[in-house]
């Protein structure tokens, strides 16, 4: 289901995902099976999202994001793909940010380019993620911290 006030411009989607409304997702983006885009979301194109995805609203996924199977991103959580981004200067290749299979992004969270959230870890919402996080792991706070392993 493609809401008909999405701007979709990519026809690689898996059977089943829901994109909302307002969403804008660039050509060349990948979004995999039964995902849940929801409303007002960007997703550029070097973007790969994998099967039974969540994205809450206010999330922008930007070039160089990987989101593996049955992720959960809370709303308006942050990727940045740049550590040193000028205006009108592009890296030849932005970092690549992964989040891994099962792990869970917070709501507010901030997550900078290159990190990996290993799977099934969890980000407390607000934190600032500045370094990978382990498998299982829950971090919080700015900069993120582990408070918990599953």
């Amino acid at each position: 289901m493609i809401h008909p006030l999405a701007d979709v411009q990519t026809d690689r989607i898996g059977a089943g995902t829901r994109i909302w409304q307002f969403c804008v997702i660039l050509k060349g983006a990948t979004i995999g099976a039964e995902c849940n885009i929801c409303a007002n979301c960007l997703v550029e194109g070097d973007v790969i999202v994998g099967d039974r995805v969540t994205v809450k609203s206010g999330v922008q996924l930007w070039d160089g994001v990987r989101l593996e199977d049955d992720v959960f991103v809370g709303p308006n959580a942050t990727f940045c793909n740049d550590l040193y981004p000028k205006s009108k200067r592009y890296p030849d290749k932005f970092l690549e940010t992964r989040v891994c299979k099962g792990a869970s992004v917070g709501a507010n969270a901030t997550i900078l380019p290159g990190v990996t959230i290993g799977a099934g870890a969890m980000v407390g919402a607000g934190a600032v993620v500045t370094t990978d996080v382990p498998p299982g792991v829950t971090v919080v706070g700015n900069p993120a911290r582990a408070v918990s392993e599953t």
